[in-house]
């Protein structure tokens, strides 16, 4: 299991206007790689993922949902050319639940922490509500206590 960040290239804001897009990249790479996303969260310039690899190569998954999204963007721009995404992303390999559940909050918290809602639940491209639904969190969670993330998160 890994925590990943991809970064636009520039840090341009395109992935709110075009999270449809990015969405379509990601579950087509789930089903076709049989991949599973446990977590992900869309900002404006970058976007996280807590993600299985399953037996595939990272790497790989990362060129091939960096690829549909560039491809699917172009196509909606009506461009022929042009980069989207810097060249690497950043990864961490979870080791433990303990780290899991850490990353998995800090991928929720995200939008609060760069200043985009209040509180997370107001935020509409994570997976927060899912995890939500499921009775992981309760609606005043990162509202009324604010969960505290030490260590390097790749941003």
């Amino acid at each position: 299991m890994y925590f990943v960040i991809n970064v636009t290239l520039n840090r341009k804001p395109i992935l709110l206007a075009n999270a449809d897009l990015l969405q379509t990249a990601l579950r087509k790479v789930s089903i076709s790689d049989k991949v599973e996303i446990v977590a992900w969260v869309v900002l404006p310039d970058h976007f996280h993922l807590l993600i299985d690899p399953a037996a595939d190569d990272l790497s790989n998954i990362m060129r091939k949902i960096k690829l549909s999204f560039s491809s699917s963007l172009r196509k909606r721009q009506e461009l022929m050319s042009g980069r989207t995404w810097q060249y690497r992303f950043w990864d961490h390999a979870v080791r433990n639940q303990d780290n899991l559940n850490h990353h998995i909050d800090y991928i929720h918290y995200n939008p609060v922490k760069h200043g985009l809602v209040k509180s997370p639940f107001d935020y509409l491209y994570s997976s927060l509500h899912l995890f939500a639904k499921e009775g992981y969190y309760q609606m005043d969670w990162g509202v009324k206590e604010i969960p505290e993330f030490a260590g390097n998160y790749g941003e």
